[in-house]
């Protein structure tokens, strides 16, 4: 459950990057580097958020190029799928204080 979760929320984030910044190689070489690395994800349903978990199994490339998404897709969710957003701050808040990490404002 946990992981298809995270697996929408990706896939979302990841289409709305490349709506803007248009590159149908990339987006698909991303989206299934991303499905991969979800499929064998040692965690399985117990998983954290990736932003939240301890073990990074992104390679360097990829893991630049799933943050420059992020940092563009992140806050435009809000506009274009705020229930998903504001469960997915929701739970990755909880999951911080749950963990005992710091929470960023």
């Amino acid at each position: 459950m946990r992981i298809e979760e995270e697996r929408k929320i990706v896939t979302l984030m990841i289409k709305l990057y490349y709506k803007k910044y248009p590159n149908p190689t990339e987006e698909a070489d991303l989206l299934a580097y991303v499905n991969l690395r979800l499929d064998k994800c040692p965690f399985g349903n117990r998983k954290t958020f990736c932003s939240n978990c301890k073990v990074h199994c992104y390679k360097k490339d990829m893991q630049a190029k799933i943050k420059r998404v992020m940092r563009y897709a992140g806050p435009r969710m809000l506009l274009y799928h705020p229930l998903v957003a504001i469960k997915h701050l929701k739970e990755s808040r909880k999951e911080k204080r749950q963990n005992g990490q710091k929470q960023v404002a």
